[in-house]
């Protein structure tokens, strides 16, 4: 005759676990607080805090030297009504609105072609990130020869008249010298971001596309494009906003002109700070610090409503 079976143990209930759980202390490792406090002390001091005391000196007719009186929102008032100031908003926008489209159209084309089954992709990938460890003003003053003295020799030796002129000397087509250059430039940060985010895409995938009959243009449109889109978001973000910044291309390539037709914002706030106008363009800086952080936001949020 078998023994009596022994009764299992009753299990806790799940408000005792929940209790046990939410009340356990978790210790941070001394470790990470070697790590963070020194990066956040650096960060407070060599940008925060320069920031802070930026802002204060825009509201004050400070010269960069010597005494300085408070005057409130002067500089601001000023600046909105200056239409240098506005030249250059508009130029800084449009340039980087146009360039930030370009350099990811190319860099996302380049990322498809280089992920494919082709040859030599891995040598043809290290070629074209060659433009990312060049100095930006080397390149400018590089280019700057080819648009000044190569391509107009070209077109006066084929004939062709819009070519024999230099695009820098150009008011109204120097700007896109200044995008040919920022792209060629910008396209292999790019291009290698558009290149991890195709490649963590499973390959099953594109075997079930294949077996359903899907062509490659639908595969791009359908499943590469999709699945790479925050990949997308984050080239546009950062891409808009270092193309705000854009200052040694432009510096390198036209100083700004022909007149002022192609000075950034950021080449009116550093000439102002050496010429005379520290607080007014610390104003400056303060109102495109701003507006640099309103199109990230926006840009951001687009793409968490799309998620």
């Amino acid at each position: 005759m078998s023994a009596p079976v022994a009764a299992a143990p009753p299990l806790p209930k799940p408000s005792e676990v929940t209790g046990k759980i939410k009340h356990k202390k978790v210790r941070t490792e001394p470790i990470y607080y070697l790590f963070t406090v020194p990066t956040l002390i650096l960060l407070s001091v060599g940008i925060t805090l320069p920031a802070v005391v930026g802002i204060f000196f825009s509201f004050t007719n400070y010269i960069g030297v010597g005494e300085w009186e408070f005057i409130g929102f002067s500089n601001y008032k000023v600046m909105f009504s200056d239409p240098a100031i506005l030249q250059s908003y508009l130029f800084t926008l449009g340039f980087s609105l146009v360039t930030v489209i370009v350099v990811n159209i190319i860099s996302f084309l380049l990322a498809v072609g280089l992920t494919s089954r082709i040859r030599f992709k891995v040598v043809l990938r290290a070629v074209f990130v060659i433009p990312m460890v060049i100095s930006g003003i080397i390149i400018a003053y590089v280019f700057n020869f080819l648009f000044s003295n190569s391509l107009p020799a070209l077109g006066e030796a084929l004939g062709i008249g819009w070519l024999s002129e230099s695009l820098l000397g150009n008011p109204d087509m120097a700007w896109l010298a200044i995008v040919i250059v920022t792209a060629w430039q910008a396209i292999p940060s790019t291009l290698l971001i558009y290149i991890a985010g195709i490649l963590s895409i499973p390959g099953d995938v594109y075997e079930a596309a294949d077996i359903d009959g899907a062509s490659k243009t639908q595969q791009l449109m359908r499943i590469t494009l999709p699945l790479v889109l925050g990949y997308v978001v984050i080239n546009i973000v950062i891409g808009f906003k270092n193309f705000l910044n854009a200052y040694d291309i432009i510096v390198g390539l036209t100083n700004g002109g022909p007149g002022t037709s192609t000075r950034s914002v950021a080449m009116s706030i550093i000439q102002g700070f050496f010429g005379g106008d520290y607080a007014y363009q610390m104003a400056n800086a303060t109102i495109f610090f701003i507006i640099a952080i309103l199109i990230a936001l926006l840009q951001l949020s687009m793409n968490r409503g799309r998620n």
